[in-house]
């Protein structure tokens, strides 16, 4: 099975779009037969777009840090790994994907999406990347990457490793046409 692990935020946002576009991811992946690989808990967007997946016969698998999953409430998922560590959950939800999606959130998502970025640029996987842009959410970031690339951080190929779009299917599209040749960023 296709599997795309999903970051977002453990908060709802202020808009009602967050959490329709949650529930509308929730439902494509279900309705595809895409895996949904996610963060766990049932709290903000994460809860929203499980619900919408697992409500719709979408396989659900949850990758929680022990010190989170004690704190927080829970959906019934078709699979849970409680791990120790932050980093032994990026491993495994690394592992486990197939593709990385970010939609809203906040230092949590970034961080874990930048991640998957740069291991990606530094040839650790081979898998796409991509931004959700909810309402324009990622807009300032789009113009901070622009500007890395234009000051010299970020180099072309490097760049266009995250894919940024404000539609599911321009998304999945991308993800099913991604082809990656590492290409050195010291060469």
């Amino acid at each position: 099975m296709y599997r795309v692990c999903v970051d977002c935020g453990s908060k709802p946002g202020v808009r009602p779009e967050y959490e329709e576009a949650a529930g509308k991811t929730g439902r494509y992946l279900a309705g595809k037969g895409i895996g949904l690989v996610y963060g766990g808990g049932a709290a903000g967007l994460r809860g929203t777009l499980a619900r919408a997946c697992k409500d719709n016969g979408g396989n659900v698998t949850g990758v929680i840090p022990r010190k989170i999953y004690d704190n927080v409430s829970h959906i019934e998922l078709d699979f849970l790994h409680i791990v120790e560590t932050m980093h032994e959950r990026k491993r495994k939800m690394s592992d486990l994907s197939d593709a990385f999606l970010a939609l809203p959130g906040g230092f949590g998502t970034f961080e874990e999406i930048f991640e998957a970025v740069a291991w990606l640029q530094l040839g650790y996987h081979s898998k796409p990347c991509a931004l959700y842009n909810v309402c324009g959410y990622y807009d300032p970031l789009q113009v901070f990457l622009k500007n890395c690339l234009s000051e010299g951080f970020l180099r072309r190929e490097h760049y266009d490793l995250l894919f940024i779009s404000d539609s599911l299917e321009a998304i999945f599209s991308h993800f099913r046409h991604f082809r990656h040749e590492y290409v050195s960023k010291w060469a």
